[in-house]
């Protein structure tokens, strides 16, 4: 992509994050309401969860955390006299449990009720000592609830939560992605074999053969709207050095030889193995997380953030699945041992699927989109969230906190680190972040406030 083209598609998506930053509805702020630190613990924990259970995959981690992120919202929405339930506003959830008129509630009650039914029916194949501390942290915060509030209404309101929760969670049963943990790889799919395909790599993250859920592309999206997005126009593939799609590749190739220090820490940040960590939704959902700490907001605040930002990572990789799974372009590795050179080895390993789009890109600006709509352009935080990693050994990397001026910065660090990592091409991140703009901005354009 040319230089000015490249300018052009920035300035483009920084404009979408600033309409979007405007779209919000003319209200005065709630009365603080304590409670934002009950979902803090509740992100912790679902990280935790996701983490440490097997078959862990980008697909279906996002999937959850939408309905976890989701499910937060919505047990603790009808308590606020500024938010307004998804119901009927997302595809297909037409109603959702309502409180008794005239009853009183204990919100972080619901809430934690809800968001321990939730987390345990998306996780059922979770470790038994994974799952008992889903129940350890419900009782923990229940218990701390306890004073000040009446046991009818701590009942009440654990049924509350129960309910909503449950209804949520049939409704994800109908999504097209329910239990993905059990096929992650589909056996039965042919994959193309013309020129400029993707086949899997000989080493990568995972030890499979088979691409990771070719069919997620066809997944129900939470905004209606973004399933009707169009599909981004490719760079036509070419072996010749004279081409367009020849310079994509070769700027991966140039990069990947001359790594300084600082780049290579930026890939390794942004790498997120699944198999390792709760992956790039995971660390979209962490940096919510981080932001809700640092800006100390209402219980319902929180949990509307951690709603847009689960809602976000979800419909994103949907729609980078379907590109995907549409053109299954070829990685870089694979076109520069093709045409350039055949001893050729990427900085980090390859993921099992095609490339165009990129999901860090993706999802990474879908989450920019909704956190800059929630606290602005200009919100200033430190990302630890691989920092308790052990230094990487075979790459020479420690994982050191970095530091963002914005919500913007930490999503373009996000996308380009794949390039870095010689596993995307420019178009391949920029396209992403093009598109996970529109499907953030999408997401703020529900109507989450009355």
């Amino acid at each position: 992509m040319k230089k000015n083209q490249s300018i052009q598609l920035i300035c483009t998506i920084a404009l979408v994050l600033i309409v979007a930053g405007c779209h919000k509805d003319a209200v005065t702020p709630p009365t603080p309401t304590p409670g934002y630190e009950a979902a803090t613990k509740w992100a912790d924990e679902t990280l935790f969860v996701i983490k440490f259970t097997p078959a862990n995959s980008p697909t279906y981690a996002s999937r959850c955390l939408a309905y976890i992120g989701l499910t937060m919202y919505e047990t603790t929405v009808n308590g606020s006299t500024q938010n307004r339930s998804m119901a009927g506003q997302l595809a297909n959830l037409d109603t959702l449990p309502k409180p008794e008129t005239g009853k009183t509630y204990n919100w972080t009650v619901a809430m934690n009720a809800g968001e321990a039914y939730i987390i345990k029916a998306l996780y059922p194949h979770a470790p038994a000592a994974i799952s008992a501390t889903v129940d350890s942290l419900a009782a923990a915060i229940l218990a701390g609830e306890t004073t000040g509030s009446a046991q009818d209404v701590l009942d009440r309101s654990k049924q509350y939560g129960v309910a909503v929760a449950n209804a949520i969670y049939n409704w994800s049963t109908a999504d097209g992605g329910y239990q993905g943990y059990l096929h992650n790889f589909s056996p039965g799919i042919t994959l193309p074999t013309t020129p400029g395909t993707w086949s899997a790599p000989l080493s990568g993250q995972s030890k499979s053969s088979l691409p990771l859920h070719p069919y997620w592309g066809q997944n129900r999206t939470f905004v209606p709207g973004d399933g009707v997005l169009p599909i981004p126009a490719i760079i036509p593939f070419s072996t010749d050095p004279a081409s367009a799609c020849y310079a994509q590749f070769m700027e991966v190739y140039t990069k990947n030889k001359s790594l300084t220090q600082a780049e290579q820490e930026s890939a390794a940040w942004w790498g997120d193995d699944p198999s390792e960590t709760a992956g790039p939704p995971g660390h979209s959902y962490n940096l919510a997380n981080i932001v809700v700490k640092k800006a100390q907001p209402d219980l319902f605040k929180a949990a509307q953030t951690f709603a847009r930002v689960g809602i976000a990572t979800a419909d994103a990789f949907i729609n980078c699945w379907k590109c995907k799974y549409t053109y299954f372009s070829i990685r870089p590795a694979a076109y520069i041992r093709l045409t350039v050179d055949s001893t050729f080895v990427q900085y980090w390993p390859e993921p099992p699927f095609p490339a165009f789009i990129s999901g860090h890109s993706t999802q990474g600006n879908a989450t920019a989109a909704v956190l800059t709509d929630l606290y602005g352009g200009s919100f200033a935080f430190t990302d630890d969230t691989n920092a308790a990693r052990p230094k990487d050994l075979t790459r020479n990397v420690e994982y050191k906190s970095r530091s963002f001026a914005s919500f913007q910065e930490a999503a373009i660090e996000c996308g380009y680190s794949r390039v870095l990592g010689g596993i995307h091409t420019r178009q391949d991140n920029e396209t992403g972040l093009a598109v996970g703009a529109v499907i953030g901005a999408n997401v703020n354009g529900l109507h989450w406030l009355k």
